[in-house]
């Protein structure tokens, strides 16, 4: 049984029917959360959260360590801490920001990944999401390639999701997307995506992707050449609200 939400609809004065009802769910879908101690899929999990005046993470404690790669581990906790995130993505958008269909497109493309996979990992991606949700969520800044705007990743109905959901996270405060135009000829992003997150403590670490598996760096060395990598992509972007209209633009081009 799932102690911490059984005494969270107590607290509330919610019951199974009326927490369901909150979440657009069926009745017998929350009563095996409560009693089987299941796992609700991450769009479901915070709006319970919210209905029941809770984090996510009061009622389901490392919800994303059970379901995250064991390599990527390490970086989860890195991220789940950060004050400040930087991400350059050249191929997609960054996991983040995207949308669960997007999400699915990009996990299942080139067919890679076994099906039965798919679903895991698209809803441990979704659940990494929640810390842009949390009261004091860490300060996001992408960069994005304008190509990944027209990539047709999903098809012309998941690109139009996925870039009008962009635009509209490019809103909140503590959210911020830049692209560098197609015009811009060789810079340093040409070389592969990275994230750069600032803990608490203001030590930086890095993050950078490959097709196997990714890699934390936390050398000195290794922070300065990514944190120079950083400037150079920055300075090519378009500004804040330049990219969010170059974004809208693109998103209505997706019919």
């Amino acid at each position: 049984m799932n102690d911490a939400l059984r005494v969270a609809l107590r607290d509330t004065g919610h019951t199974i029917e009326s927490l369901a009802e909150r979440v657009g769910v069926d009745p017998k879908t929350v009563s095996r959360w409560l009693l089987e101690d299941r796992i609700p899929h991450a769009r479901h999990r915070l709006t319970a959260a919210d209905a029941l005046q809770k984090n996510v993470s009061d009622i389901w404690p490392d919800i994303s360590r059970r379901r995250a790669l064991v390599w990527f581990r390490p970086w989860q906790e890195i991220e789940r801490e950060a004050t400040t995130l930087r991400s350059f993505e050249s191929m997609v958008v960054p996991g983040l920001l995207q949308t669960e269909a997007y999400a699915r497109a990009v996990l299942a493309g080139g067919g890679l990944i076994p099906r039965s996979e798919v679903a895991r990992l698209v809803d441990h991606r979704m659940s990494r999401q929640l810390i842009l949700h949390r009261e004091e969520p860490p300060l996001l800044t992408a960069v994005l390639d304008e190509a990944v705007l027209r990539r047709p990743v999903g098809g012309p109905a998941v690109m139009r999701e996925q870039l009008l959901a962009l635009a509209e996270a490019s809103t909140r405060p503590h959210i911020r997307v830049h692209v560098v135009p197609s015009t811009v000829g060789e810079y340093a992003g040409v070389n592969g995506p990275f994230v750069l997150a600032t803990a608490p403590d203001h030590r930086i670490a890095g993050y950078l992707d490959n097709q196997l598996q990714g890699q934390v760096v936390s050398e000195q060395a290794e922070i300065a050449a990514i944190l120079a990598a950083w400037e150079n992509v920055r300075g090519e972007t378009l500004s804040h609200w330049q990219s969010v209209d170059l974004i809208r633009e693109v998103a209505e081009s997706w019919q």
